[in-house]
């Protein structure tokens, strides 16, 4: 089939992770494809974006570079339609200047959408008596059931496949109460189901057998689903580009149809839900790429050596002289005649993930039978995959027996013991240069580079409920991480001005941090798990500090889209934390489920005053 896919086929569909390790690697074994390739088509070009984005980009170029090996040029051509500035986000990823197509043809109904925040719970009470939401799943269980009943076939995105099963659940089991004869016609849908599955639940769901689908964002992206009536997102998916990407499910025929948004308890879900126009009438976000990552560029360019040795221009071309001059300090490269050579016996392209790890894998197995479920980076490791880490498989739940390092490896068995865990980790930030850093009276706010120390100390085992049962220490290794973090500065003075003690700075501090971290993905097309931060009341120079940082060496570009839109991010924090109806912080607005101190101290009150003391110092030239 691979060898009728390399001299006979007229398309070739594929993935970053197949051209990378197939194509490129073997470029000689698909010459006469590379030889007679006329168009490269880029779908959903928005989805590629981070650390992901910022190696399919490098991929592309290698791509473009050996199809010139061969006398072709193809036309390459991106398809979205939920990117900001699509030519230049195109252009972004292939290092080329790119022409805009931006009339939309497409049929598209009336759209009614409906936000919707949980509310507060009476008989659950969370960490540090703060108060609990009914959760976004079983909220959506709820609407679902209930439009289902309304006669709208409805799509239900969620977070998890797990989620995506147990939402399926209770909107069968709320059927059975309240229309019985429509129990049977609703189903999950994730990845990990067999391509026979798919395909029946596709055709069941077209045909109008399937009233209700609960699903993770399997289905947002390249199947074509039309005559949906309604679709329910349990959560803000983390992007504009993909909430509009799976509301956009619905109504495909022309029809009218509603999208339902319900506020999982995240800072970024209640500030949309009390400020629908930050999402109903804000432009699809600019994807965000680094392709010059040195931690990423470096493989990239090892691998682009070894499939045809690099000339100075190239190497200039993709900003990697300094990286290209390491590699051959390091004996990776060798330099003869104004080109880069592989050394001998380099073969980077195994070692490269296209979705993002850098620094290495640890596999997830399974000890009684051997079996290989998955991976995680080295440095999410210690968080994802700790001793007594719950860990989400194709639905099923495992607890993780071991972790080791050196072998890269984690053992799990199999067992839902009915909890979650959330790793607590204590955190340490040092300045490592100079970056850009602008100063607003006794505020100052920086881009600059950091190393961070991480160290997992103990986790916290919660009741799917929100229920806190207890916490658990750990003695896990501390991991470092150079990146690049977003920072900010105020004197202690102007804090006491401002109406903030001494004693209350540190919680004032922590709790801004916190709901930073959760308001960053507004502006910057990033995930709450790509950035981490820490604050503390004795910073550089002394000065009470809040950082917020990318979790990739070297950065993702994230952190540097909060420091140059820093005043629509930090007031949207601010709107967050005044919008939340809790009297002292609850995890809707302050708390967070991976700080390492516990969420104590955390000050509601002083961080709104923070916030609104930066936003005040901050310039109408500033960020």
């Amino acid at each position: 089939m691979r060898r009728f896919a390399r001299e006979r086929s007229r398309w070739l569909f594929s993935n970053p992770e197949m051209t990378h390790l197939s194509v490129l690697r073997n470029h000689a074994r698909w010459a006469v494809l590379l030889r007679n390739l006329r168009f490269v088509i880029v779908d959903e070009c928005h989805y590629y974006r981070g650390v992901f984005g910022s190696n399919v980009a490098m991929v592309l170029r290698r791509l473009l570079r050996l199809c010139a090996r061969y006398s072709a040029h193809p036309t390459v051509i991106f398809a979205s339609a939920t990117t900001a500035s699509p030519g230049a986000t195109a252009a972004d990823l292939i290092g080329q200047p790119v022409v805009e197509v931006t009339e939309d043809g497409s049929p598209r109904g009336a759209r009614t959408v409906a936000l919707w925040e949980p509310a507060l719970r009476s008989d659950v009470i969370g960490e540090h008596g703060a108060p609990v939401r009914r959760s976004a799943g079983a909220e959506a269980a709820r609407v679902m059931a209930d439009l289902i009943v309304e006669g709208a076939q409805t799509l239900t995105f969620v977070r998890s496949r797990r989620a995506a099963e147990l939402t399926a659940l209770g909107a069968r089991a709320r059927l059975v109460d309240i229309a019985p004869e429509l129990s049977d016609t609703v189903a999950s849908y994730r990845a990990g189901y067999l391509a026979e599955d798919r395909s029946a639940l596709h055709q069941a769901l077209a045909e109008g057998q399937l009233r209700g689908l609960a699903t993770t964002n399997a289905l947002e992206l390249g199947v074509d689903i039309a005559g949906l009536d309604a679709v329910v997102l349990a959560g803000f998916p983390g992007t504009v580009a993909s909430f509009w990407q799976q509301a956009g499910r619905s109504g495909r025929r022309g029809q009218g149809a509603l999208v339902v948004l319900i506020a999982r308890d995240d800072p970024l879900d209640t500030y949309l839900v009390h400020h629908p126009a930050a999402l109903l009438d804000k432009p699809v976000e600019r994807v965000v790429i680094d392709p010059v990552n040195p931690h990423l560029l470096g493989p990239q360019l090892l691998c682009a050596a070894t499939e045809l040795p690099l000339d100075d221009a190239e190497v200039r071309s993709w900003g990697a002289v300094e990286v290209a001059e390491s590699l051959v300090d390091d004996g990776l490269l060798r330099r003869r005649n104004g080109r880069y050579f592989p050394a001998p016996g380099v073969k980077p392209h195994a070692a490269v993930d296209v979705r993002g790890a850098i620094g290495g894998q640890i596999v997830i197995v399974e000890a009684g039978t051997g079996r290989l479920l998955g991976s995680v980076g080295v440095g999410q490791a210690p968080a994802a995959a700790h001793p007594g880490a719950v860990y989400l498989h194709q639905g099923e739940t495992y607890v993780v027996d071991s972790l080791d390092f050196q072998d890269g490896i984690a053992f799990v068995h199999a067992e839902d013991p009915g909890y979650a865990t959330f790793a607590r980790e204590v955190t340490d930030i040092a300045v490592t240069g100079t970056g850009e850093r602008l100063v607003f009276g006794p505020v100052a706010l920086g881009l600059v580079p950091v190393t961070v120390t991480n160290h997992v100390v103990g986790y916290l085992r919660r009741q799917l409920s929100g229920e806190v049962l207890d916490f658990v220490e750990l003695d896990m290794p501390e991991h470092t991480l150079p990146t690049t973090a977003v920072m900010y500065t105020i004197t202690s003075d102007a804090l006491v001005r401002s109406g903030i003690e001494a004693t209350r700075i540190p919680g004032s501090l922590h709790a801004a941090e916190h709901a930073a971290i959760g308001l960053l993905p507004l502006v910057a097309s990033c995930d709450r798990g790509d950035i981490g931060g820490m604050s503390t009341a004795t910073g550089p120079e002394g000065l009470p500090s809040v950082f917020v940082y990318d979790g990739y060496p070297g950065g993702a570009g994230f952190a540097e889209r909060g420091f140059r839109r820093a005043r629509t991010w930090l007031g949207a924090t601010a709107e967050a934390i005044e919008a939340c109806e809790c009297p002292s912080g609850c995890p809707s607005c302050v708390q967070s489920p991976k700080c390492g101190n516990g969420n104590d101290p955390l000050d509601k009150a002083g961080a709104v005053r923070v916030l609104r003391l930066v936003l005040a110092e901050l310039s109408e030239e500033s960020p």
